[in-house]
């Protein structure tokens, strides 16, 4: 499958107890990983040939190669 190295995001968590949830690539997606940060915590994840996507919950800054994103409230 492609090259994924250059796909890496950094979250940083602006509040205690945002979760970061992996999802699987492939027929059916599931849920592969989870994490839990507190405020100022940050993360960084990298798309790969198992994670398709990345779901946030809570509020946190995600910074990509395209821009900062933020979380609403």
């Amino acid at each position: 499958m492609g090259d994924f190295n250059s796909n890496y995001i950094s979250i940083v968590a602006e509040e205690d107890g945002v979760t970061i949830i992996g999802l699987t690539r492939g027929k059916d997606t599931k849920f592969h990983h989870t994490e839990k940060l507190d405020k100022g915590e940050a993360y960084i994840a990298q798309f790969t040939e198992n994670t398709s996507a990345i779901k946030i919950r809570g509020k946190a800054k995600i910074y990509t190669d395209h821009g900062v994103l933020q979380t609403n409230d």
